[in-house]
């Protein structure tokens, strides 16, 4: 198997162009036609993992965190970035990573540190907007059925837990080809008038594309007229954070105390409780601190995130908890994601998890 064929379904799971503007997703080291021997999955991305995939036989690495995420000026080894992609150069060991991404599906990050908290009710924190089009197109009524499907099933009319979504109108379309044409049905150089059908479904952006060339190969006519439309819809199932419930209401100290073992971190930074009991549990894997207003606008009781500064714990003001587990250990579980993910999809070709903890934090 070809690491290109790993990397199509990863980029199926999570689209590219679903990451943030300052990342740097997607095959950093390597060529995506290189055969793969073995498949090492880990968080980070360092000199110590480079070993251990060479080690268990990877030649393939797929990180959370990209090891370069801005542009290298050399490569002499000065820094650990460096350092950790000579390795990788030397020892012909594909470098994929897949971050922000990952982070703003609906099945990614945050769904996996739900699971882990036992959330019920799920749904994505902080969604996005204007990442949605509309695509229209007008056939023969006789052959709609079959471009509207070839439309759906290249990856457009999902909306929500239904697919198959579009709209039909009945028409008249008028067209006259010149001499250079083959028209489908007509005479070139004549108007000819027939009956149509307007089709308009909701695509997501980054399924554009595929969306288009599947339209133009099942239409029947050999100019395809379309139109693609910019939306301003909010798309619930691509976006920021997590909000969910928990199974039943808990005190809040001992929530937050669970959360050590729960979350298998040492140390739980938080503000002091506003309220005894916690039942609506915000949450964002990595650094969330951006999402705080978010939290407490969906009635949180509790966000649950890494990386908050000092200052920035005076902002929940008594209107939430915030507790910071830490980087690296909201964000641990991500592995295990990724394992499964491909176990599904290549169940023959068992990825290798590191065995190297890469968080460079430790507590006392």
């Amino acid at each position: 198997m070809k690491a290109a064929e790993v990397i199509r379904f990863l980029e199926e799971l999570a689209p590219p162009s679903l990451q943030e503007s300052y990342d740097n997703s997607g095959l950093l080291v390597g060529d995506s036609q290189t055969e793969v021997k073995g498949i090492l999955v880990s968080l980070d991305c360092t000199e110590d993992v480079v070993d251990d995939a060479i080690s268990q036989g990877c030649n393939l690495i797929v990180s959370h965190h990209p090891i370069v995420f801005s542009g290298l000026k050399r490569l002499n080894g000065k820094n650990y970035i460096e350092r950790t992609v000579m390795k990788a150069i030397k020892n012909d060991v594909l470098l994929y990573a897949i971050h922000t991404n990952l982070d703003n599906v609906l099945d990614g990050v945050n769904r996996k540190f739900a699971e882990q908290l036992g959330l019920t009710n799920t749904k994505i924190l902080a969604p996005k907007k204007e990442r949605l089009k509309k695509v229209v197109t007008y056939c023969r009524t006789d052959h709609a059925d079959k471009v509207r499907t070839a439309m759906c099933d290249a990856g457009a009319g999902k909306i929500g837990n239904y697919d198959q979504c579009s709209f039909n109108t009945d028409g008249t379309g008028t067209f006259r080809g010149n001499e250079n044409t083959n028209p489908f049905v007509g005479n070139k150089g004549e108007i000819h008038r027939e009956a149509e059908i307007r089709i308009e479904t909701v695509v997501p952006d980054f399924a554009v594309k595929s969306v288009l060339k599947a339209m133009q190969l099942a239409h029947p006519y050999e100019e395809v007229a379309f139109d693609v439309y910019p939306m301003e819809n909010i798309w619930n199932e691509v976006g920021s954070g997590m909000v969910g419930d928990l199974p039943e209401e808990m005190d809040a100290l001992e929530f937050l105390k669970s959360l050590k073992t729960s979350m298998k971190t040492d140390c739980v930074r938080y503000t002091l409780p506003h309220r005894e009991k916690v039942k609506r549990v915000a949450i964002c894997g990595g650094s969330g601190s951006f999402l705080l207003g978010n939290a407490i606008a969906s009635d949180a009781d509790v966000f649950i995130t890494g990386d908050f500064k000092y200052h920035q714990f005076f902002d929940a003001e008594n209107r939430i908890i915030i507790a910071d587990i830490g980087h690296y250990e909201s964000e641990q579980f991500t592995i295990q994601l990724l394992a499964d993910k491909l176990v599904q999809k290549f169940p023959t070709f068992a990825p290798r998890l590191t065995r190297v903890k890469t968080n460079p934090i430790n507590y006392l």
